[in-house]
């Protein structure tokens, strides 16, 4: 295969690559910003409490875990392009079902809806492993940063459409909560016929090939032992990765999932949630290309710890600012998307050292699969926490889980050696 014997071909490939996924993601943002915005909303106005609004966000991302590990094996096998494409139609179709379940009012639609919708979520994660595929170790996590930066763009379009899209829906006769769905099927659709039609070749199976061409040359050449290391998986810097992906995904998603309602408890409208959760959404993605330098300058041990710190603040000022105030909503939500910032890139970047094409993406999708769960956690319990106790209950929890994530990395550090 040309790409797999010419540099050139392949640093082409890398730059093509990158620029199919920033479309899709740009797309894919505005899909992922529904179920933020106004998916606890929804079930709290279809079920009449508050006590069960953090399930659809459970639900999401249990529907994002199983999407993960599926995503992951699929892509291993056959490639990027399908996984990724099969992926974001099935979120397509979730919030289409979504839509459906609130023009017949039915919750049990609503829930294996937002299961399907999860897959969304998933797929959007996945993407950014598709720019590091080809990309020079010592630019991978600027590549994630690539990828993920241009999600911004739709992610915060997103909320701050609720009130448009809430006027769309109404004037087809459906609630005004299911219009922000109606645009999260069209994105997430749009974005896998995009990822199917433009990402090829396809850039995980050129970096496999390529992977395998040059074990084939190290034995040829006699230098099998050094060669041989590179393509074996470290086991510490997996779970590092991941330990640090997890517990940052159960704080953002627990404190992200009820603040809507929160906000709605202390008098806020609509549109005063679309701001609040849109500039979250910004502080989750906008900064990738600095985070994505430093954890190339710094290493993603520092970008870590730096991760937990900015969550502990962001859970603090959650839980003790006065809630009418916007300028401390806006606050504590910008540094809780900015603390998963730091988590997910630095815990990518080193999932991806970590791992040798032969293994990568199915454990890549594996660790998807526990960030997934672990959201499903903090959402599902989120509502339940803040229905019998508060808000500033949950957002200390989430406080305190996040200055956890500092000992652990240290733990695990020590426990293998290092």
């Amino acid at each position: 295969m040309e790409y797999v014997n010419v540099s050139e071909k392949q640093r082409q490939l890398h730059a093509k690559t990158l620029k199919v996924v920033i479309l899709s993601q740009i797309l894919a943002g505005a899909g992922l910003a529904a179920g933020v915005t106004v998916g606890a909303l929804l079930a709290q106005d279809m079920l009449g409490t508050d006590q069960y609004a953090g399930i659809p966000s459970g639900l999401i991302t249990l529907g994002s875990a199983a999407a993960a590990y599926g995503v992951g094996r699929l892509t291993q096998r056959w490639g990027r392009r399908p996984g990724l494409a099969i992926g974001f139609m099935i979120g397509g179709l979730g919030a289409v079902g979504v839509v459906l379940s609130a023009l017949f009012n039915s919750v049990p639609l609503l829930f294996f809806a937002m299961l399907l919708y999860g897959a969304g979520t998933a797929t959007n994660l996945q993407a950014r492993y598709a720019g590091t595929d080809l990309a020079l170790p010592t630019h991978r996590a600027k590549a994630i940063s690539m990828a993920m930066v241009f999600t911004t763009f739709g992610a915060v379009a997103g909320p701050n459409l609720v009130t448009l899209t809430g006027r769309f829906a109404v004037s087809l006769g459906a609630p005004p909560l299911s219009g922000p769905f109606m645009l999260a099927a069209a994105a997430y659709l749009i974005a896998g016929l995009v990822l199917f039609v433009f990402l090829r070749p396809d850039p995980f199976l050129v970096a496999k090939a390529v992977a395998e061409k040059q074990r084939l040359e190290s034995i040829t050449n006699d230098v099998k032992q050094s060669r041989t290391n590179e393509n074996v998986a470290n086991k510490k810097g997996i779970v590092i990765g991941a330990t640090v992906m997890v517990l940052t995904q159960i704080v953002m998603v627990a404190i992200m999932t009820m603040t809507p309602v929160h906000m709605q408890h202390h008098g806020h409208g609509l549109g005063a949630v679309g701001i609040v959760i849109g500039i979250h959404v910004a502080a989750m993605y906008l900064p990738s290309l600095i985070t994505g330098v430093l954890v190339d300058k710094y290493g993603h041990i520092a970008m870590s710890y730096v991760a937990g710190v900015t969550l502990l603040l962001s859970g603090l000022l959650a839980a003790f600012g006065p809630g009418d105030s916007m300028v401390v909503l806006v606050l504590a939500l910008a540094l809780l998307g900015l603390g998963w910032n730091f988590g997910l890139i630095s815990g990518t970047a080193a999932i991806v050292h970590a791992t040798p094409p032969q293994i990568r993406a199915k454990t890549q999708g594996t660790v998807d699969v526990l960030i997934a769960l672990g959201g499903a956690s903090g959402g599902a319990l989120s509502g339940m926490i803040v229905a019998q106790s508060s808000f500033t209950t949950l957002s200390l929890a989430g406080a305190f889980l996040s200055l956890l994530l500092i000992p652990v990395v240290l733990w695990v550090r020590k426990k293998k050696g290092e």
